[in-house]
């Protein structure tokens, strides 16, 4: 290992952690991946895996036994609108996220760990600046005053404050990236955690020609969604920056929930009926401003959204083919 760049991946089993994994090591990194399971549709590809539970103190300093050069702490209790908007899930998710953020500051810190990447979410930026589906405004500077639209926003803008108060007064680097919808092949598809672009690909596989598919409020409602390629792409440009954040790592371009669907159907090459049901929404419009991310990295996403689109859909009607 001598020579070689160490990083320690907190969230390896999750959709983005281990691509993650994957894309450090064929940048030739010796990575460690943790989380407390697998991930859901293969084997990780780090160099180590250890099956630990992150809001445990002890588990956090056995893992941080090291000065790992870069540190990716993406591990958190999180889902799509259906989980976290409900309302049920609140005391979990900010005691389970807040408790792993603490623990990896503190002992990442007493460990002697270079640099930290910290995957905080557009989920945090105030909901009233949200309410135009046609134009929200998720400019970084406009996080405050902050009224973020669920629990999970206020514990993802409480461990951004908390990584940088570890930068101010221990000097430690730290970069954090505001993610936007991140999604594609190997995500989670199905059992209520998944998020708009798997659930609606997923029903549309399952759907029959000429069917019926359900959306939740009227549709309208916007959003962008980044594929995981780009998002990788974004956070080794950050990570290699000298830039702390936060910074919008997203999508810029914006579509309704019915546009969405209309382009799974577009893909799939099937037509099925939307009928517009009661659910979890979250806010009316969301979309990641680049302005920043250009700036300052000379880079953002530029893939359109059909390509990825495409890819996930491909891979999630293989899911549903399996099941049936």
């Amino acid at each position: 290992m001598e020579n070689t760049k160490t990083a320690l991946v907190c969230g390896a089993g999750g959709f983005i952690g281990s691509h993650l994994v994957t894309r450090l090591k064929k940048e030739g990194y010796w990575v460690r991946g943790v989380d407390l399971k697998n991930p859901d549709f293969g084997v990780s590809t780090a160099d180590e895996f250890i099956i630990g539970d992150l809001r445990d103190q002890e588990v956090c300093q056995k893992i941080l036994d090291r000065s790992f050069d870069e540190v990716y702490q993406l591990a958190a209790d999180m889902g799509g609108a259906g989980y976290i908007f409900s309302g049920e899930h609140d005391a979990d998710v900010m005691h389970n996220s807040a408790t792993i953020n603490l623990n990896i500051a503190h002992y990442g810190h007493k460990a002697g760990m270079k640099k930290i990447f910290y995957s905080s979410s557009a989920c945090m930026y105030p909901a009233y600046n949200q309410e135009d589906p046609e134009n929200p405004n998720c400019k970084e500077d406009s996080a405050y005053p902050a009224a973020p639209d669920s629990e999970y926003g206020w514990e993802k803008l409480f461990s951004e404050r908390l990584y940088l108060s570890y930068f101010r007064n221990y000097g430690l680097q730290v970069r954090i990236a505001r993610f936007h919808n991140i999604f594609g092949p190997e995500g989670t598809w199905q059992g209520g955690k998944e998020k708009a672009p798997a659930a609606v690909c997923r029903k549309i596989a399952e759907a029959k020609e000429g069917g019926e598919i359900e959306i939740w409020g009227d549709g309208k409602q916007t959003r962008s969604f980044l594929y995981i390629d780009e998002c990788l792409e974004g956070v080794r440009t950050l990570m290699k920056s000298d830039f702390t954040g936060p910074v919008n790592i997203g999508s810029d371009e914006m579509v309704s929930i019915n546009q969405l669907a209309e382009m799974v159907m577009s893909v799939a090459n099937k037509q099925v009926t939307i009928k517009h049901i009661p659910g979890p929404l979250g806010v009316r419009g969301r979309n990641s401003d680049n302005t920043l991310i250009k700036e300052k990295l000379g880079w953002a996403p530029s893939q359109p959204l059909k390509e990825g689109i495409t890819k996930t859909y491909e891979w999630i009607s293989k899911q549903v083919e399996g099941i049936k």
